[in-house]
């Protein structure tokens, strides 16, 4: 864990994963990661409702994924 050049941020990477966050302090830095190493390993994070989809302007039954950017595969 490393706070950052401007002084403003913690950064934080999980050795196992890869996976980085940042917080304000430790704690909510420290925090962020254990909310993001969840979701990367499929532990947390739910998809969306219909309804959820509709109130964002998404029209469920035309919306697909497609294919992954790159950076996600």
């Amino acid at each position: 864990m490393e706070l950052s050049e401007d002084g403003e941020v913690w950064i934080i990477t999980d050795e196992e994963t890869g996976v980085t966050t940042e917080g304000e302090t430790r704690e909510h830095a420290l925090e962020m990661l254990d909310d993001a190493v969840a979701a990367y390993k499929g532990e947390a994070g739910r998809s969306p409702t219909d309804e959820e989809l509709r109130e964002l302007g998404i029209d469920p039954e035309e919306n697909t994924s497609g294919e992954l950017p790159n950076v996600l595969k």
